[in-house]
């Protein structure tokens, strides 16, 4: 459960570098479409990608979900 939690936060901070957000506006956005649940729904096969392959899935969740950064 540990890593599951500290891959969590660290996949976080790689979305907010990639779009210019600070970790909160990250969370918040993250939450708001979906992507935090898909994270923890889908940890047995997103943490054995890069992240910035996971970052690319979590913007084409979120953007399914209503979710605007590209």
């Amino acid at each position: 459960m540990d890593y599951k939690v500290d891959y969590i936060v660290l996949t976080i901070r790689k979305f907010a570098e990639r779009y210019a957000l600070t970790n909160k506006q990250s969370y918040a956005y993250l939450k708001r479409y979906a992507g935090i649940a898909f994270l923890d729904e889908c940890y047995d096969a997103e943490h054995t990608l890069s992240f910035d392959t996971a970052v690319d899935d979590l913007t084409q969740v979120c953007k399914l979900h209503g979710g605007k950064l590209e």
